[in-house]
């Protein structure tokens, strides 16, 4: 399996604060927009998983901010599995900005199915199995 591509995202002025950084709480979608992304590259983009009925709410998100960036900053966002269990995963993602961090963020997600806890290695064993050669990375 090969690496995955970092995402990319420019800071839009929208995404500002009164003090032109951006505000703290847009990293948490930047998070969902690079692991959107890096699903997408491992061929198991949340289309193809909720068509077969299993979800993956967000359990636990922690970010901790190393440097302010500001309107049109490119933020590249290195998205990584830091550990894995048959229903949770945690992502661990690494922000910079011309190779200065930025932000180290983590998230964790269960999987269900009618709201109740699923086994991906039983239920998406395709998917557990490439999720797991990234962890090997």
């Amino acid at each position: 399996m090969p690496s995955m591509n970092p995402y990319r995202h420019e800071v839009k002025y929208y995404e500002c604060d009164r003090m032109g950084v951006t505000h703290h709480s847009n990293y948490i979608r930047f998070m969902e927009e690079a692991r959107v992304d890096w699903l997408d590259q491992l061929g198991f983009g949340f289309e193809k998983i909720e068509a077969e009925n299993v979800f993956s709410p967000v359990i636990s998100v922690t970010c901790e901010y190393k440097r302010p960036t500001t309107f049109k900053d490119v933020i590249e966002i290195e998205v990584n599995i830091s550990k894995m269990t048959e229903m949770k995963f945690d992502f661990s993602y690494v922000m910079r900005v011309d190779g200065k961090v930025v932000c180290n963020a983590q998230s964790t997600h269960c999987f269900i199915e009618n709201n109740r806890p699923v086994a991906l290695s039983k239920r998406l064993p395709e998917f557990y199995k490439a999720v797991g050669e990234q962890l090997q990375k």
